[in-house]
């Protein structure tokens, strides 16, 4: 069963998903629901959307991940799935110190998926093995 993120958080992306759909922006009031929600890593999760930072690897037998390169240049492969990230952040800020939902890579996957921006990229099922595996990064 995948994790689930709190309903007014899918709320949120939902909504963000409508009018992004019809108007091509998310508009003040939504911008500020994402700060109230998310707090600052909201703005930095904006920024990755702007600069193309995520990807969706896809590969033929289903399985889907993604990737976000991160401010510093650092890859993170992301899952949805189970609203995991490997960065310093999330580890601290969401799983230690529970301040947080999601850290700004999940975040940035998320508006992305809503927005329908984000850029898919097919591999094989042999690299979604090494990707998951950490071995690879396409």
């Amino acid at each position: 069963m995948p994790a689930v993120l709190p309903s007014v958080a899918e709320q949120l992306f939902q909504d963000i998903r409508k009018i992004y759909r019809d108007t091509a922006q998310i508009p003040d009031d939504l911008l500020i629901a994402l700060q109230f929600v998310f707090g600052p890593c909201a703005v930095q999760a904006l920024d990755l959307v702007d600069q193309r930072s995520v990807t969706c690897l896809s590969s033929p037998s289903g399985r889907k991940t993604f990737q976000v390169t991160g401010g510093s240049g650092s890859l993170y492969t992301c899952f949805t799935s189970c609203h995991f990230c490997p960065c310093p952040a999330f580890a601290y800020k969401v799983l230690r110190r529970n301040e947080s939902l999601l850290c700004k890579h999940i975040l940035a996957v998320y508006l992305c998926e809503a927005m329908g921006v984000t850029h898919t990229q097919s591999v094989s099922d042999e690299q979604m093995t090494a990707v998951l595996s950490g071995t690879l990064s396409p």
